[in-house]
């Protein structure tokens, strides 16, 4: 605001027309009156609220670490109620949780490789999944309001782990090939390779956990942007508009309730499509061409 009455003094001083000047005073009185009241949408600080617990030290905690930590809570504490009492005939929690871990281990795991190394790597996948559902749901449920994924530090986390596995897969079952059939695919003319090894290794030991990271954390950081745009708009229309103008807020209102339903379908599918991804790069670590 000091910036813009000085560049009207300096307009004042070079002698501007009147008119001119008028109209540029009137343009700063209504952009200060808009910092006031105006609405305000969304932006990146929303990802950056203050810490408040433990601040200075290494342990700084913020909203977005308080509710990874509570859902791990919560996650941790669903798993050992559903299997706690493990019986022949499981009971409604025993029965939900074989449900929700066959998700995993029958359409993902098993499907795609098979079911000696579908169990073996069932652990890992399995708590990928759920650590990413568990994570993103957070955006839709009142009082949290943002997804745990939402900054860019845990889905790096998991980009790694599922990074390391893939390279562990294909080195434990070709460790004699294995980058070396990654950087010179078999069949391909020797002077071919001067073009398709750098885009190999870019492609498979770069892109890969660089987009599954990206994926994430972009459905997450525009899901919630979109939420907040919608239901403060809602406040603003319906507290702070004129008289007719408060009518929209009942479309704002609608629109944030549909993209609420969209956005729960989005967490699932995101988790679902990590988990699928890892699960095929291993596969393609496995695969006899190796």
């Amino acid at each position: 605001m000091q910036d813009l009455l000085f560049v009207v003094a300096r307009v004042e001083k070079l002698h501007a027309p009147n008119q001119e000047i008028a109209l540029l005073e009137n343009a700063v009185t209504l952009l200060a009156e808009g910092s006031d009241g105006g609405f305000v949408g969304p932006s990146i600080n929303e990802f950056f609220p203050e810490f408040f617990l433990f601040q200075g030290t290494p342990f700084e905690i913020n909203r977005i670490i308080a509710i990874r930590l509570l859902m791990m809570v919560v996650l941790i504490l669903l798993f050992w109620l559903g299997t706690r009492r493990m019986k022949l005939v499981p009971g409604r929690g025993q029965s939900l949780t074989e449900m929700a871990l066959d998700v995993v281990r029958i359409n993902i795991a098993e499907d795609l490789l098979g079911k000696k190394d579908g169990r073996r790597f069932l652990p890992l996948l399995t708590t990928i999944f759920f650590t990413t559902l568990a994570m993103n749901l957070p955006g839709i449920i009142p009082g949290l309001n943002v997804a745990g994924t939402s900054l860019v530090g845990l889905p790096i986390v998991m980009a790694v782990v599922a990074y390391v596995t893939f390279i562990y897969a294909g080195l434990r079952k070709h460790p004699g090939t294995f980058l070396k059939n990654s950087f010179f695919p078999p069949g391909v003319p020797w002077p071919i390779y001067i073009i398709v090894t750098p885009i190999e290794f870019f492609s498979i030991f770069i892109l890969r956990p660089i987009t599954l990271a990206l994926r994430l954390l972009m459905n997450m950081v525009a899901g919630h942007l979109l939420l907040v745009l919608c239901f403060s708009a809602t406040s603003w229309f319906l507290l702070e508009a004129p008289s007719f103008f408060k009518l929209f807020s009942i479309g704002t209102f609608a629109f944030g309730f549909v993209f609420s339903l969209f956005e729960i379908l989005v967490a699932v599918l995101q988790a679902y499509v990590f988990t699928l991804l890892t699960t095929v790069y291993i596969q393609l670590a496995l695969a006899e061409d190796h």
